[in-house]
């Protein structure tokens, strides 16, 4: 068995390549773009898959899902409210990057490292984790307001970036992401429950940011992405729709992110990262350098 976190590359021919550094403007988001992330939180829209590959990923992460008990052992995480209560949670699950050989190179594409590496003014990007959400036709599933990086806080500084990449027209009929504009500002709130209620967060908010609490939706095409700032809130309702919503979000940090906390893995079945260490290592591959142009 291929272990692919090992590989720090592509481990297939999937995904173009970067073979100089004129490349990268290829991928690059537009001033406009760059403004609006920092401006709103969040910036969608942006074109990261061909149909072909769209097509590819959603085979591949069908066939996960029918045999999810089978690769249990080899991925991060399951949802634990969806083992228990899957007819009302979402198939969310961590880790198809080690199982997978697409997911593992789509990790890596450049199509997704470099306008994240971009937005978080970094030169080389490092992988923290991914993850999958599926949520079957006309299924109730949501998932609720949240901030990604109060989930993270043992990695830091919060230097992180989301990219929630669609293999499904997404709409907010079918569950499609919703921002809340501006709320990258608002500081840290608490964690909540991905099985629990949708509105769970916002029962911790003062009264001037309930107030300010006005989600817009961000509607895709397959193949396109959204990227948002670690702090942003989020969240997505249920699948009024007669087709599934498939989503692989990719997680990236600056290359000196460190552990603050070393008392146990960062993730499942992840070596030990003691406290001040920096967070690296076949898990936490370096999966962009804008300063060593070397194909993966």
């Amino acid at each position: 068995m291929t272990e692919l976190q090992r590989i720090h590359r592509y481990a297939g021919r999937g995904f173009p390549r970067v073979e100089s550094a004129r490349d990268f403007a290829r991928w690059e988001l537009r001033p406009e773009q760059v403004a609006a992330f920092h401006e709103r939180g969040f910036v969608a829209g942006v074109k990261v898959l061909e149909p072909d590959q769209v097509a590819e990923l959603r085979q591949r992460l069908d066939h996960i899902r029918s045999e999810i008990g089978r690769y249990a052992d080899r991925l991060y995480e399951i949802e634990a409210d969806y083992l228990a209560r899957p007819d009302e949670v979402v198939l969310h699950f961590l880790g198809a990057w080690l199982i997978d050989e697409w997911f593992h190179d789509l990790v890596f594409a450049p199509a997704a490292t470099v306008p994240a590496a971009q937005l978080l003014g970094v030169r080389r990007l490092r992988f923290w984790h991914d993850q999958v959400f599926y949520k079957p036709a006309r299924h109730p599933g949501v998932v609720p307001w949240h901030q990604d990086y109060s989930y993270w806080t043992r990695a830091a500084p919060a230097n992180h970036i989301t990219i929630n990449i669609l293999l499904d027209d997404a709409t907010p009929e079918s569950g499609c992401l919703h921002f809340v504009p501006g709320s990258h500002r608002w500081g840290l709130l608490p964690k909540v429950s991905f099985g629990g209620d949708m509105d769970a967060l916002r029962a911790d908010l003062p009264p001037e940011l309930e107030h300010a609490f006005t989600p817009v939706a961000a509607p895709a095409r397959a193949g396109e992405a959204s990227l948002h700032h670690s702090h942003t809130i989020h969240g997505s309702f249920g699948n009024r729709s007669d087709r599934p919503r498939r989503a692989v979000v990719l997680n990236y940090m600056g290359p000196e992110t460190r552990c603050v906390d070393g008392g146990a893995p960062l993730l499942a079945g992840v070596p030990l990262t003691p406290t001040g260490a920096r967070i690296e290592g076949d898990y936490f591959p370096i999966v962009l350098d804008r300063d060593r142009i070397s194909p993966p």
